[in-house]
């Protein structure tokens, strides 16, 4: 029984994170300022949808956890995102407000080192990965399953917030095929699309565009609604294993 509330804690503060709630500051080698400057480096967005100066990322931390190590670095003259996780799990994240029809396209791209071998992210006890691009989305609640209505109850309780509405994560998986869509082994509410897949392209810069109305619609079966947020994540705990990654600029058009 403990057991399972400390999973549903770490679980609801991970899902009160995407929803820009929970909010603790991480001990990492990026100062404030260096934060600030991911803002100028790292997101492109429309001046319509949100002022420069007001696109702050938080650094987030899941409960119990050890925190993934996030610094910026210069690699061949481009500003990155390094990430370092050494059984760890925690998140930055961008607050957003996009409505659907503001929205098409994302263009990111990362580089990872090496994947981790024991990690399935569909699987409850293995639900890692090197690299995660996480969009969180707004929807009409009353569409959620009698587990989702819990959940987000229980998130509302703790936080003083539903949880997200539905939560699309880019991800690099160890063998499912391009394309494809992992549901979360604890909520459906989060959904991975694998964008990259296997060793082949380790150790090199890779980029995507992507369509994030078709993807979602893939995922969920039906339009997104309003993008509320933007997250990166690589985290290794569940298997208990290092992982290292860099994550280049992000563009929303």
């Amino acid at each position: 029984m403990k057991r399972f509330i400390f999973k549903m804690a770490t679980l609801l503060t991970f899902i009160w994170s995407l929803q820009a709630c929970s909010i603790f500051k991480m001990s990492t080698p990026s100062s404030t300022a260096a934060q600030g400057n991911l803002a100028a480096t790292h997101i492109s967005l429309p001046h319509t949808w949100l002022p420069e100066d007001q696109i702050k990322w938080e650094a987030l931390k899941l409960p119990g956890k050890i925190t993934t190590q996030y610094s910026l670095v210069k690699v061949k003259a481009q500003q990155t995102v390094m990430a370092n996780a050494q059984s760890s799990a925690s998140m930055l994240r961008l607050d957003l407000n996009v409505p659907p029809e503001n929205f098409n396209r994302l263009a990111f791209a990362w580089q990872v080192q090496n994947l981790i071998e024991a990690a399935d992210m569909g699987q409850r006890e293995h639900d890692d990965s090197p690299v995660r691009l996480v969009l969180a989305f707004a929807g009409d609640q009353r569409n959620f399953s009698p587990q989702n209505a819990m959940l987000s109850e229980l998130t509302h309780a703790i936080t003083g917030r539903p949880m997200p509405y539905a939560t699309l994560m880019y991800v690099w998986c160890n063998k499912r095929s391009l394309n494809s869509v992992i549901l979360n082994p604890r909520t459906d509410r989060i959904r991975k699309v694998v964008v990259e897949s296997g060793k082949g392209r380790l150790d090199q810069w890779l980029t995507y565009e992507r369509d994030i109305k078709a993807d979602f619609e893939k995922a969920f079966g039906e339009a997104p609604g309003a993008l509320i947020g933007i997250g990166l994540m690589t985290d290794t705990d569940n298997t208990r294993s290092n992982a290292k990654a860099w994550y280049g600029p992000i563009q929303l058009r």
